[in-house]
């Protein structure tokens, strides 16, 4: 039995096949430091807990509507008002299985087979897999850390062709961390809307922004961009829900409404419990406690990570403005060698840094081999140790 030519073309995930090496370092009795996490190292919060368990024991636990169930979907609502200024109808709302599940429902809701799929670079690793599953072709918009890694509205209208479709903006950014401005955004924004173009704006680390940054939806811009834009948002970020699969999105009524359809074949509905859950988290106030101290914290280590690195000679890594990562160009180190192994690009580094007890995720895997990302989302303690040892492994290169 053969697979598909879809299937067959997707890539696996480098993210997972280094954590897997980790993984197994460490059954070996080996330490090691990860840097890959992609997720709070906070527990849900025990509000939201207790609310999950009041839906088993009310019996919540029945098939909910496609879309999600009236109630998140109105809280859903209240949060865009709150947060970004944007109204919404609950039939505009569609919940869903994590926000990767909505990424990929509205990519498939707007993009034909050759569509073209503007993509700024670096991007998160699916991205690219989930354009090609839509039938899409994906054109990237190669950024620079001069930039602070963020896509130019010239730029932006310079990749346009008659086949371009969609663009794909995330904001803060996994996995530099580059948050855009207002002023950045609405210039996109007059680009999209010269050339009719959609826009899938990924807001899912929103929440995580510092240096008294603020997050700005393209959806605000204007009635045309509101109509243009589906906005993808979730609750594992900013709640530490990553394993409660609950994510979210705003669009069109004609849109949502194509997309509820869609997931209702694809995966019946969201969980039933988590989305009684998720009602909890977003209109409890214990909610806006949690974030600002897990912002806190977050912001903590951000500043230990980016003191210890700009003491390393040979390479360079942008202030990051949002989320939890720190994007770090290594390409200078390339040419050299570490206990046997020529470093010739970010996966062999990050090959070499293993043998170090440090995990860490290759650039490659977001479109810019000559970066690594590193995570912030562990202990101060194992930021110290771990880039103690990034640093001495360094050091030995020859």
């Amino acid at each position: 039995m053969s697979v598909s030519k879809k299937v067959k073309e997707i890539a696996p995930s480098l993210t997972l096949e280094i954590t897997a090496k980790a993984k197994k370092m460490k059954a070996e009795g080996i330490s090691v430091i990860g840097f890959g996490a992609g997720e709070p190292d906070f527990n849900t919060p025990e509000y939201i807990i207790n609310s999950a368990k009041k839906a088993l024991d009310i019996g919540f636990t029945k098939y909910t509507p496609a879309a999600g169930m009236v109630e998140l979907k109105k809280a859903v609502c209240q949060k865009f008002e709150k947060d970004n200024g944007l109204k919404y109808d609950p039939a505009q709302i569609v919940v869903s299985s994590g926000a990767k599940s909505s990424l990929y429902h509205a990519i498939c809701a707007i993009v034909d087979d050759g569509d073209q799929v503007i993509l700024p670079a670096p991007y998160w690793l699916t991205y690219p897999e989930l354009i090609k599953l839509a039938g899409g072709e994906c054109v990237y918009v190669q950024t620079e850390k001069e930039n602070g890694y963020k896509m130019t509205a010239e730029q932006f209208e310079k990749a346009v062709t008659d086949k371009t479709k969609c663009l794909i903006l995330n904001t803060p950014n996994n996995p530099t961390g580059a948050v855009y401005t207002e002023k950045e955004i609405r210039a996109i924004a007059e680009v999209a809307e010269k050339h009719g173009i959609y826009v899938v704006s990924d807001e899912i680390y929103e929440k995580l922004v510092y240096d008294g940054e603020e997050h700005f939806s393209i959806a605000k811009c204007s009635e045309f961009m509101k109509e243009h834009t589906i906005v993808v948002n979730g609750m594992s970020k900013a709640f530490a829900m990553t394993g409660w699969r609950i994510g979210y999105l705003a669009a069109p009524l004609t849109i949502a409404k194509a997309i509820s359809s869609m997931q209702s074949h694809t995966a019946s509905n969201p969980c039933s419990i988590a989305q009684y859950a998720s009602v909890t988290a977003l209109t409890d106030s214990e909610g806006d406690k949690f974030i600002a101290q897990m912002q806190g914290v977050f912001d903590e280590r951000r500043k230990l990570m980016i003191d210890m690195l700009s003491t390393v000679k040979d390479i360079v890594c942008i202030q990051p403005k949002g989320a939890f990562y720190v994007f770090v160009n290594v390409s200078k180190l390339y040419g050299k060698e570490y206990d046997g192994i020529k470093i010739d690009g970010s996966l062999s580094f990050a090959d070499a840094a293993l043998k170090k007890g440090v995990a860490l995720i290759p650039g490659v895997a977001f479109g810019a081999d000559d970066c690594i990302r590193l995570s912030y989302a562990i202990s101060i303690e194992d930021i110290k140790e771990g880039l103690t040892r990034l640093i001495s492994f360094i050091n030995e290169l020859k």
